[in-house]
């Protein structure tokens, strides 16, 4: 029998902490935070659990040689098991999000999952993988605006939705390139990389820190300055001594430091409060990454 723990370790369960995060900063910043957010949150999580559970099945043989003690390689979990969470994760997360948002989800829903896939099927070892995985991540925060604006100014009738995925775009090009570095790292956590990858990666965080920022504001400077020194001190170490345990680091660092890029970008966008609520996940992230690991 399957049991739970080895379910959530199949799914990454602790790493889903750095997804609500997404569809926050997106709402947040196309003025659609309303009671249809948690919701999409929760179908954000939904096809982020499924893509894990897909990825797994994916490179079981792969996994047999470089890391058996996984879930499938180690006989915990059938291969037609974690294949089955997958689908069943996928079709809810496009359920819930079809009910919470109508059509308007549906549409980004849709190609957000069929790109979570492609990822894990096609892309993830060619050299499109980041930029595919990052895609990944864009299109998770324009589901959070993907119901455009709640209501226009002064209780008028609210601005089409496409002007809320527009106000959104550039909080999901920031989480994007952020994804882009983490990913491009993840490609080395065996093998171990070359200097010029963490030198690279490094340059975009401080990039992505900086268009964090936005106006001048202490709240989501503050969440920006965390974000970019705690990933960006792994990425550091990995200069220093480019080994696969240091990058798997680094790489841990920037998926459970996401929630402060986040909430620097949903406090930029005038949601102060809430933007600290969301960095909040990172420092819990990062100790139930001590017991299942997120990468």
């Amino acid at each position: 029998m399957t049991r739970l723990a080895d379910l959530a370790e199949l799914v990454r369960a602790p790493a889903a902490l750095s997804v609500p995060g997404d569809v926050l900063s997106g709402a947040a910043a196309a003025g659609a935070l309303d009671r249809r957010t948690p919701a999409l949150a929760g179908a954000s999580v939904l096809l982020y659990w499924a893509g894990m559970a897909a990825n797994d099945w994916a490179d079981r043989r792969l996994d047999a040689v470089e890391r058996p003690e996984r879930p499938i390689p180690s006989g915990r979990i059938r291969p037609a098991t974690a294949l089955g969470v997958a689908a069943g994760l996928t079709a809810a997360g496009l359920a819930v999000a079809g009910a919470a948002g109508g059509r308007r989800a549906t549409a980004v829903a849709v190609p957000l999952a069929a790109t979570i896939w492609g990822y894990d099927l096609l892309a993830k070892n060619t050299p499109a993988g980041p930029a595919v995985m990052a895609a990944c991540r864009g299109l998770d925060v324009l589901l959070g605006a993907s119901a455009g604006p709640a209501r226009g100014r002064g209780g008028r009738e609210a601005p089409p939705a496409a002007r809320g995925l527009v106000r959104a775009l550039p909080a999901a090009l920031t989480v994007a390139a952020h994804t882009w570095t983490v990913t491009a790292l993840s490609r080395r956590e065996v093998a171990g990389a070359d200097r010029r990858l963490p030198r690279a990666t490094l340059a975009g965080t401080a990039l992505v820190a900086a268009t964090a920022l936005g106006r001048p504001d202490p709240v989501p400077a503050a969440l920006a300055a965390g974000y970019a020194g705690r990933y960006g001190a792994a990425q550091v170490r990995v200069l220093a001594d480019p080994s696969p345990a240091r990058v798997r680091a680094a790489v841990g660092a920037g998926i459970t430091g996401l929630p402060a890029l986040q909430g620097a970008l949903t406090a930029r966008a005038g949601n102060r409060l809430l933007g600290l609520a969301v960095a909040a996940a990172a420092p819990l992230g990062r100790r139930l990454a001590r017991l299942i690991s997120p990468t």
